[in-house]
């Protein structure tokens, strides 16, 4: 958060915010707070606000982390100052929560994402499979059509069962003594 805004949410001067902080300057190392460049300072300002040539910041802001937050609270000791920060840093919290439910729901969206290439991989590959034996038992059908009309064309019905039983018996000795 920039200086400006936690001065406004601390009710503060933001001079008066900075002068405290360079008072302090050994509890915020570079992780806790830093100062913008001035090309960052002027990018933020000409998507955000602009400054007329009375009034304003003529200095490039002081950008606070959540640990530099904390640390701020410590040096402004006023109620406002206090519940403000306990409300920024319960935003903080929230902000970091809504993040982690984001991140878990593009990992399970990733992961969903790969099980549907993978099962879309399998199904192709099964579907090829299935049309590999379907071919095959079409083969295997047809050489079986082709060997019953083969025996048809030869007279004899390879489904007959043969005859069995006396009559039977009779019937081949009388064919075998023609």
């Amino acid at each position: 958060m920039l200086d400006s805004d936690l001065a406004e949410l601390y009710m503060v001067e933001t001079k008066n915010l900075k002068r405290a902080v360079r008072a302090n300057i050994e509890r915020f190392p570079s992780d806790f707070m830093f100062e913008l460049t001035k090309d960052e300072y002027d990018a933020l300002r000409c998507k955000f606000f602009t400054s007329n040539t009375r009034g304003g910041n003529r200095y490039p802001p002081f950008a606070f982390t959540r640990e530099g937050i904390a640390m701020l609270s410590g040096l402004l000791r006023s109620e406002i100052a206090v519940q403000a920060n306990i409300n920024i840093m319960r935003a903080f919290f929230q902000m970091q929560e809504a993040l982690h439910i984001v991140s878990n729901t593009q990992l399970q969206l990733e992961q969903i994402r790969s099980e549907i290439k993978q099962l879309r991989t399998d199904m192709n590959d099964t579907l090829a499979d299935q049309n590999e034996i379907n071919e095959l038992t079409r083969a295997q059908l047809d050489a079986i059509s082709d060997a019953l009309t083969e025996l048809q064309n030869q007279g004899k019905n390879p489904l007959a069962l043969p005859e069995i039983g006396y009559a039977a018996i009779q019937k081949r000795r009388e064919e075998e003594m023609l």
